[in-house]
């Protein structure tokens, strides 16, 4: 046993020996092919794929992952930018860890770039593909102070994010106002570019103020940091500004499968919408606009989205357009690539790899991991030292793909030890086919015998170049021994079997055509034939394709196999089981078919091809063609549509004439509104029932129109004095009817003639205010509003009746009472004011050298009363407190007082030391409290006596530094003991009572415990 060991283990370890034993002994060599496993070269199972590390990773190690499955097994080694590591170079920051490369405490300047693996057995060299490393980082901001951003009302804005130094590239952003976590709201006037990481508001408005910052995330090294904080003020100006792209995309390249988001948003008052299309056709069906359209995401991009892509901001005042281009390429994918084999000394072989992909792949080929100077791999005479492993590599510009594979060249005498002449069926007057497939190489020459008699070539019999015997019309003489014999250079050899002749299948019964109504049942025939000795099975298949009885049992069922009789019930016939049904009888000899068609009457399929030839403003005439009939003439049509305000549901659309007949490719929908976007489809209908839809038409638009809704719920009144104010309910977009869509507001005093009118261009207004020094105060007015847009003005609203802003009251409250109560609060009283228009009164109060009158504290009170608390004062301090009445109109004068509110109590509390039953009453005595500086003297104690779990109970007063309390029957209580002072009371001690049955219960367990330990 030994010694075969030992021969093993040097035609495994030593391919020269077992070049040798290929040339001086061929007929063992076949005992060792690659399809009977014994060896084999490398193939990799997991490879380098691109890593980033942080350069604050803790764990100051990487692992680049390698590992190929071979036989005997593959080592390993390591490249970095194509040149050899040598793991052994003393300091050396690499090691093995099986295949994989472990690289420990890295460094950027000597361990950054790409690396790939070498697996190498005795049967060559294979390379994996190229894994990078890069060391990801994310700086600091900036610690710089950014600058105020003052922008008027009404006007756009950009705050610059402007990230740290980072790598790689991708971050994401967002922004905070005033404090984490409180995000900025993304909508139609706000957008954040994932490019830039900059703050984009189209529309300043008062709500804007505040301090802004940028937060940049890295998601390669899950880290974030914050920028300094930018102060945003909005100035009071309102004017309106005409839609301006800010953000524009770039010419953009995509891979085919890829997702790639466009970004444009524009500043402008009023807010601009943003739209988008592609040049010369429509978007992708894959698309979604998000980001109230700042973004287009095309999903799963493919080349036919190549092309020219627009975006549009547009508002009342002006447009603007950006257009780029998208170009669609891809990484490089196989067509056809390499794969292991075995073949013949002295044959000729042609190795293919073809690539798919944009740009086109260059294709280059190694062998055992060294370049080949070749285009392509073609061998005329095959050699043992073409033996290797082969990779063929193909790149673009995008990326890099590998194809490996092993080429074995061997030579042997003919063997039939692993595939042996066998035993063969064949059915009576057909023709059969007996292999003869024995391993040999070169190829060899074959000839037949049947029994004792040599055969050769005639017009019944057959050899193949391959060796097969074929016979054709068997009849029960060709039963027999059949052996075939090959040889080649090396040697020969031959195999024996043997030949049945069996009964043939026949069709007895034929399948016949059917005509069903959708939902009924058809049965489909069939019978056969066949040799008793032979199972027999029945196979159908619908046009070419076999049913799958299993998947598809609840429409299909047949008899068991077995029996003779094949037949097929089809239950519930659908339109998809129309077509032509072939029944196949098969025995493991021989088959034969037989088909019939079934015809199923249904509803009609889907007209195709819907779209718009005419519009109006009103009405759209479709044009459509004719779809599947399903055996059923159709009898009329029915016209759906949707428009962007159904959110997707379709509804029936009135047509004129109203009844569509089913002979008729076009029709007029009428009763549209105009200037909206609609989609259109057709629905056919038969006596059988009524058919899917069709696809919907492209998007088109009615023509403009006059404007025939006017604003709803006009009315108005108050607001600041010398003010008239007028509301109404925006006129609902589907009314707009055209372009530049506003309101003409008219307005004139009760009893005058002429009315003063004003355009307000915004469609999403919903008030005006006229200010006019002159407008007397609660003067009755009537208001009116009407729409107009591009195409003219409609109809005014109901004329309704308003009144003009009230005057602010003309006079300051006078302060009859103002004090501090504690150190924390304060009380301050007044006349109330004679005006009969005041609301309520509004105190503001904050202290007068440490706080600005910005940051003061507001309480605001009913016209009813005429006193309130001001609390969360702090102790000890001079406050400014103002007082003013107000109404709808604004505030009358202040009046301004002083207050210094009280020293604070004592910090710390009162020291109990002592608590003694006397009799029916306990003693509880404290140490006298000593005041700081800075808090109030004391005036005396507070003690709080209460059952334990309620908050309230019995107070007593006292100048005492003791207090003799009534013991309580039964539970368990708390004492509270506070210093009191003209500041408020002090810090709280406690200490805890129990009740006489709980003393006396406590007694007994005690002498209970006594007594046990005595004994």
């Amino acid at each position: 046993i030994s010694v075969w060991e030992h021969f093993f283990s040097l035609l495994i370890h030593n391919s020269a020996f077992l070049t040798q034993l290929v040339l001086t002994c061929p007929g063992l060599v076949c005992l060792f092919s690659a399809d009977e496993a014994t060896g084999y070269g490398p193939v990799f199972e997991e490879q380098p794929v691109d890593t980033i590390y942080p350069e604050e990773l803790p764990e100051a190690k990487i692992t680049m992952n390698c590992r190929a499955r071979a036989n005997p097994p593959a080592t390993y080694k390591w490249r970095l930018n194509n040149m050899i590591i040598d793991l052994n170079e003393e300091g050396s920051h690499y090691s093995l860890a099986g295949g994989n490369l472990v690289i420990s405490n890295p460094i950027k300047t000597k361990h950054e770039g790409k690396y790939s693996c070498l697996a190498t057995n005795i049967y060559g060299t294979v390379i994996s593909q190229e894994g990078s490393v890069q060391f990801g980082y994310l700086d600091l901001f900036s610690s710089e102070e950014r600058e105020t951003v003052k922008v008027k009302e009404g006007q756009g804005a950009v705050l610059l994010c402007a990230p740290p130094p980072h790598h790689p590239a991708d971050l994401s952003f967002r922004w905070i106002l005033n404090e984490f976590p409180t995000f900025i709201p993304l909508d139609n006037r706000r957008f954040v570019s994932q490019k830039t990481g900059n703050l984009h508001i189209s529309k300043v408005d008062s709500s804007d103020t505040g301090n802004y910052s940028c937060i940049a995330s890295s998601p390669s090294i899950s880290k974030s940091v914050f920028s300094n904080y930018i102060p945003l003020v909005p100035q009071a100006e309102r004017r309106k500004y005409p839609a301006d792209l800010e953000v524009k995309f770039p010419e953009t390249t995509a891979l085919i499968g890829q997702n790639i988001t466009l970004e444009c948003f524009a500043l402008g008052n009023p807010v601009p919408e943003i739209h988008w299309k592609k040049m010369g056709g429509n978007l992708p069906h894959s698309h979604e606009v998000r980001m109230a359209g700042a973004q287009l995401h095309l999903f799963n991009v493919q080349f036919e989205d190549d092309g020219t892509y627009r975006c549009e901001a547009v508002n009342s005042r002006g447009k603007d357009y950006h257009t780029a281009r998208v170009s669609v390429e891809a990484f490089p994918e196989w067509v056809e690539h390499i794969r292991s084999t075995e073949k013949d000394l002295g044959s000729e072989y042609t190795m293919s790899c073809v690539a798919s992909g944009k740009p086109k792949p260059h294709i280059r080929w190694l062998k055992n991991g060294e370049p080949l100077d070749r285009k392509e791999m073609k061998f005329s005479s095959l050699t043992f030292d073409d033996s290797g492993m082969y990779q063929c590599i193909a790149e673009n510009r995008h990326g890099i793909i590998y194809a490996n594979a092993e080429l074995r060249v061997f030579a042997c005498a003919p063997t039939f030890e692993h595939n042996p002449v066998k035993r063969v069926l064949a059915p009576k007057n057909r023709a059969v086919v007996i292999e003869c497939r024995p391993k040999a190489a070169p190829k060899p020459t074959f000839s037949w015998s049947k029994d004792t008699e040599l055969l050769s070539n005639s017009t019944r019999v057959f050899i193949w170049e391959d060796g097969s015997l074929e016979i054709l019309n068997v009849t029960q003489a060709d039963e027999g021994r059949y052996t075939c014999y090959a040889e080649n250079d090396r040697g020969k050899a031959n195999s024996t079997g043997t030949l049945l002749v069996t009964e043939s299948t026949k069709i007895t019964l034929a399948p016949s055509n059917s005509d069903v109504k959708v939902g009924e049942n058809a049965w489909m025939q069939c019978a056969a034939s066949h040799d008793p000795s032979l199972d027999i099975t029945f196979i159908w298949s619908l046009d070419g394709r076999v049913i799958d009885l299993h998947k598809d049992g609840r429409h299909y069922e047949r008899t068991p196999n077995g029996s003779s009789n094949g037949e097929l019930l089809i239950r519930n016939a659908q339109l998809k089981h129309a077509g032509r049904y072939t029944c196949t009888a098969q025995t493991p000899v021989d088959n034969v078919t037989a088909s019939a068609h079934l015809v199923v009457r249904g509803p009609p399929g889907a007209p195709g091809g819907v779209r718009v030839i005419n519009k109006t403003d009103k009405s759209v005439t479709l044009q459509w063609s004719r779809g599947a009939d399903n055996h059923s003439p159709i009898s009329k049509y029915t016209i759906q549509y949707r428009d962007s305000f159904s959110r997707d549901v379709w509804k029936n659309a009135p047509t004129s004439p109203v009844d569509v007949e089913g002979n008729a490719e076009t029709a007029m929908v009428v009763d549209l509104f105009p200037w909206t976007e609609y989609e259109f489809r057709v629905i056919a209908t038969n006596t059988l029932g009524t058919g899917e839809p069709s696809s919907p038409s492209p998007k088109d638009k009615t023509l403009k129109a006059v404007p025939v809704v006017a604003p709803s719920d006009v009315g108005g009144g108050g607001g600041t004095s010398r003010e008239l104010t007028i509301t109404w309910t925006p006129v609902q977009p589907q009314y707009y009817y055209g372009s530049n869509f506003g309101y003409i507001v008219a307005f004139k005093p009760q009893g005058d003639d002429q009315w003063m009118k004003v355009t307000v261009a915004d469609p999403q207004a919903n008030r005006y205010v006229h200010k006019d020094s002159s407008i007397p105060p609660s003067t009755e007015f009537q208001v009116k509003v009407k729409a107009f847009n591009s195409e003219g003005e409609g109809p005014y609203s109901l004329t309704a009746i308003i009144y003009s802003a009230q005057d602010a009251p003309s006079e300051a409250p006078s302060v009859v009472d103002s004090r501090a109560l504690s150190a924390t609060e304060a009380i301050v009283s007044w006349l109330p004011l004679s005006q009969s228009n005041i609301e309520g009164y509004q105190l503001k109060y904050w202290r007068n050298q440490e706080d600005s009158e910005g940051g003061a504290q507001k309480v605001v009170v009913s016209s009813q009363e005429n006193h309130t608390r001001l609390e969360g004062m702090k102790p000890n301090s001079h406050y400014l407190v103002e007082i003013q009445g107000y109404n709808s109109a604004g505030f009358g004068p202040p009046r301004r007082i002083h207050i210094h509110t009280k020293k604070a109590p004592p910090s710390r509390a009162p020291k109990i030391i002592r608590k003694k039953l006397k009799g029916k009453s306990v003693n509880i005595a404290w140490e006298h409290v000593e005041p700081l500086a800075n808090e109030a003297s004391i005036n005396g104690y507070k003690v709080l006596y209460r059952q334990q779990g309620q908050s309230t109970g019995t107070v007593y007063i006292t100048n005492n530094r003791y207090i003799d309390l009534p013991l309580p029957p039964d539970g368990r209580y708390v004492v509270e003991v506070r210093a009191r002072t003209d500041g408020g009371d002090g810090a709280v001690a406690r200490i805890d009572i129990s009740g006489n049955r709980s003393q006396l219960l406590t007694f007994l367990l005690h002498s209970l415990f006594r007594s046990c330990l005595s004994q």
